[in-house]
């Protein structure tokens, strides 16, 4: 089996992971089956896999499953069968010029139907995933409490995800944790103002990364 690194790479310009907005199986699942994308070729695999990758000693207690991933491997026998399929479809091709134009008709009143039903359809609430940073004042801080005080934060259209703690130095650890927000509804800036208001644990906080979905 080996990955299409196409899809992948087209999958993942606008999202973060394979399935969701956290880490899950399904990463672990086509991170396992890849080696380090090519940066100037595939920018976005790339950063996706240094990020799955800074969370291997979590790997194999990730939530969810590996079905979402399957989407990308395609088998050695693929490129074969589908040279099969195009013989098959050029022996048995039929050349009758109405049926011609009855399928061209058919497949546009498709075209229009689905054009018309896309029209119609709600916009989806625009989106953004960020991994917010949090540093305490030293080593000393009680993480647990820093953490659960973050995430005591709610407003309409903010969920919280994932989360770990990354040295710093000097046995200091921050904390970083990723955040899912509709751009219409919540302020970055504002939430950093929440987060600044937890002063007996929290020092600072940065916005370490930030992607539309």
């Amino acid at each position: 089996m080996s990955l299409n690194l196409d899809a992948l790479e087209q999958h993942l310009t606008t999202r973060s992971y394979i399935e969701g907005y956290t880490p899950s199986q399904a990463d672990v699942h086509v991170y396992n089956l890849l080696t380090a994308p090519e940066p100037s070729k595939y920018p976005h695999s790339a950063r996706w896999y240094s990020h799955i990758k800074s969370y291997a000693a979590e790997h194999a207690t990730l939530p969810g499953s590996s079905t979402a991933g399957q989407a990308f491997v395609q088998s050695a026998s693929a490129p074969a069968a589908a040279a099969d399929d195009e013989d098959e479809v050029d022996l048995f091709a039929d050349d009758d010029e109405e049926d011609d134009a009855e399928a061209e008709r058919l497949k546009a009143e498709r075209v229009a139907a689905y054009n018309a039903k896309k029209a119609n359809k709600p916009k989806a609430a625009a989106k953004s995933v960020v991994t917010l940073e949090v540093k305490p004042w030293d080593d000393e801080t009680d993480m647990q409490a820093l953490e659960d005080s973050v995430r005591s934060i709610e407003q309409e259209g903010l969920v919280w995800g994932a989360s770990k703690l990354v040295a710093v130095g000097y046995g200091i650890k921050k904390l970083q944790i990723t955040v899912v927000v509709e751009d219409e509804l919540v302020s970055l800036d504002d939430l950093q103002e929440k987060v600044a208001e937890f002063d007996d644990y929290v020092q600072s906080s940065d916005i370490a990364a930030m992607q539309k979905l």
